[in-house]
């Protein structure tokens, strides 16, 4: 990955993901126990295997943004919940 050090790209999938959904999507100890991104990255700057999952995780989330913001619900759903609030009225 040019210009893009391990560092941004693990806060960028703990942004992302959580480290709860990072744990599940990459089964590694330092996303599941006692997650830091200090141990992650020891971690990962040592192990060639785990660092090519993360690299190819981060190319993924890039390519295919969020179209809602983490934690707002399904844009369907929030939709629906407004509509009725207006009808309500």
């Amino acid at each position: 990955m040019h210009g893009v050090t391990l560092k941004a790209m693990v806060e960028h999938l703990v942004d992302r993901y959580g480290w709860d959904g990072l744990g599940e999507r990459i089964t590694i100890r330092c996303f599941t126990h006692d997650p830091s991104v200090n141990s992650s990255l020891k971690f990962l700057r040592k192990t060639p295997w785990a660092r090519d999952k993360v690299e190819s995780l981060f190319r993924h989330s890039v390519a295919h943004p969020r179209k809602t913001p983490r934690g707002t619900g399904d844009p369907v759903i929030a939709d629906r919940n407004t509509a009725d609030q207006n009808t309500a009225d």
